[in-house]
């Protein structure tokens, strides 16, 4: 049998014999589970050789949670406008017929800007500003506002961007310093160098699990392949891409978070509950704007049915034991985090080798998940 660490509040043992079975099932499995319950800690459980509770992980695109939130701040205090066009921020992004495209659009992956033609360089995709040069002069791969798709890797310096000619900041320094450092948050858009010691490598998929997924894998010129940088030469490596330093240091806003179960269930918890005197981040009117369904139907790019919120991915299509208006967003290792305002839960789960099928978070996560609402129905 694995060896679980770390405690449960009572009420939620159920949770951490069904975190343990989990670990059973899969020989050497690296994981982190947190939940924090109308702002109040009740979880933090770990487990996997070489995996303590303060272990940073790299939780790829867990970054655009991060990202939709600073998003949602800022529109909060006035900062940025919904209905404003992208290029009244940003005027190079007009180019190609995208003047009109607001704000509003982009957040919502309507915008068709999913990559460009030939891929990106690692060194592109580790930098947003970068990114943002390139995409600036894209012409979008479908009319905008016409349909949603997988924003990948770029929805972050895309919103990135907006945000630094609005604020004169890196999107990044906003999240810092208005969300990580006052609430002491082990999530990072930009790991320090002093933190490393703390980061533990990502496991790719196992031999098995690799050759059924490259039999299966999207053809480069295809949407889902622009979107994931698979046209690139070479395809990125996403297990590569995330163990590189460059990587980690810079942040990028779609895919270049690392941090552990807690910093990211803290961040959630932050935004819908009162914590230590602080007010939610997110105020109702906010709230309801943010996690409001701003699509309907398939994801151009993923396939997935009524995938995205205001930015935030729509957490009840997956999970349906939560409410309409759960937010949040997955990581490609298999990750995943959200916040339920009905139930007040915020969860956060990490890996650290990649899960088969692991789109949209781990499968494991259904059964995390279900645990989780139990228990706090009963708390």
């Amino acid at each position: 049998m694995s060896k679980i660490h770390g405690t449960v509040s009572e009420g939620f043992e159920e949770v951490r014999a069904e975190f343990a079975a989990v670990a059973d099932g899969e020989a050497g499995l690296g994981a982190q589970l947190a939940v924090c319950l109308n702002g109040r800690r009740v979880v933090d459980l770990w487990t996997g050789d070489g995996v303590s509770g303060d272990s940073l992980h790299a939780l790829y695109s867990s970054a655009k949670g991060a990202a939709h939130l600073v998003a949602a701040l800022l529109v909060q205090d006035g900062t940025l406008k919904l209905e404003a066009a992208v290029a009244s921020y940003w005027p190079e992004f007009a180019a190609e017929g995208k003047g009109e495209l607001t704000l509003r659009v982009l957040l919502a992956h309507r915008a068709g800007l999913i990559g460009v033609e030939g891929g990106f360089t690692a060194a592109e995709l580790a930098d947003d500003r970068l990114l943002a040069a390139r995409l600036a002069g894209q012409r979008p791969y479908w009319q905008p506002g016409s349909g949603y798709g997988y924003h990948a890797f770029v929805i972050g310096a895309l919103i990135g961007e907006v945000v630094r000619r609005a604020t004169g900041q890196s999107l990044q320094q906003v999240y810092d310093e208005r969300v990580r450092a006052p609430y002491g948050l082990d999530f990072y858009l930009g790991l320090p160098e002093a933190l490393e010691p703390r980061y533990v490598e990502v496991q790719p998929l196992r031999p098995d699990e690799r050759a059924m997924a490259e039999a299966h894998a999207p053809a480069p010129d295809s949407l889902m392949g622009i979107a994931f940088n698979l046209n690139a030469t070479p395809p990125t490596d996403l297990a590569a891409f995330a163990n590189t330093r460059t990587v980690r240091a810079l942040g990028p806003a779609s895919s270049g978070s690392v941090g552990n179960a807690r910093g990211l269930a803290g961040m959630y918890a932050a935004a819908i509950s009162e914590i230590d005197g602080r007010p939610p981040l997110l105020e109702p009117g906010t709230l309801a704007e943010f996690t409001r369904p701003h699509s309907t139907g398939p994801d151009l790019v993923t396939g997935e049915r009524d995938h995205f919120l205001l930015g935030f991915e729509a957490q009840a299509v997956r999970y349906p034991e939560l409410g309409a208006d759960a937010f949040g967003h997955s990581g490609a290792v298999g990750a995943q985090s959200f916040a339920d305002p009905r139930s007040g839960i915020a969860y956060a789960y990490t890996r650290r080798r990649f899960s088969f099928g692991g789109g949209g978070g781990a499968p494991e996560n259904r059964r995390l998940v279900a645990s989780v609402v139990r228990a706090a129905n009963r708390a």
